[in-house]
């Protein structure tokens, strides 16, 4: 059976990524096609315990490469237990958050540099997606939807934290342009909605490798 679709989606805090995620759901499961929705950390028993210990305000003493060895051994879970079986038995796979994530937020923002490219090969090996919808958003929007004291341990790391993180979200998009497909978060939510569609539908056109329910 040919390799499903893995799909990603990134994004700042607050950008919108989970509202579009589950209105692609919607949108896939009246397709008849056969999808698999996850998220990042978690989307495993260990993931979602590992998460919790992430973003738990309670933890403010862990360390910056505590916290990235965190990410990496959720999604090295994630990937053995989830991505990997769907995608190969031909199913495809959206994640609200992936690598990329890693990357940003912990190699950019948390300064520790490549090291977290190289600890992250060994967590994903071959699952590298095939399309990720970034959506795009200043950290002071993103602020503004999450709303004053509903921040987790990294959504309340601060401004210049998160201005880091999202410029180098637009590092990324310029340099795999192939892959990434920035998308205006601030714009109306079913005109976002219809492009990420539109991708898609394009994408599985594209390889035929997306499933039938």
């Amino acid at each position: 059976m040919n390799r499903g679709l893995f799909i990603t989606f990134e994004g700042p805090d607050g950008s919108g990524k989970s509202t579009q995620l589950e209105l692609l759901r919607g949108f896939l499961a009246k397709q008849g096609l056969d999808c698999v929705v996850t998220r990042e950390p978690g989307g495993t028993k260990i993931g979602e315990l590992i998460r919790h210990i992430i973003l738990d305000n309670g933890n403010g003493e862990m360390s910056d490469m505590a916290e990235m060895l965190l990410y990496a051994a959720s999604r090295a879970q994630h990937v053995d237990e989830v991505i990997r079986p769907n995608l190969e038995a031909g199913r495809m796979v959206i994640s609200d958050r992936f690598v990329d994530s890693s990357i940003v937020y912990q190699g950019y923002g948390r300064g520790l540099g490549d090291i977290v490219r190289r600890v992250n090969e060994l967590a994903i090996g071959d699952c590298i997606p095939d399309a990720t919808f970034l959506l795009k958003a200043e950290p002071k929007v993103g602020f503004g939807r999450i709303g004053a004291g509903g921040e987790d341990r990294i959504e309340s790391a601060g401004l210049s934290y998160h201005t880091g993180v999202y410029e180098a979200y637009l590092e990324l998009e310029r340099a795999f342009p192939e892959r990434m497909i920035g998308i205006d978060a601030t714009a109306d939510v079913d005109c976002i909605q219809q492009r990420i569609r539109d991708k898609i539908t394009e994408l599985i056109a594209l390889h035929g490798r997306a499933g039938t329910a």
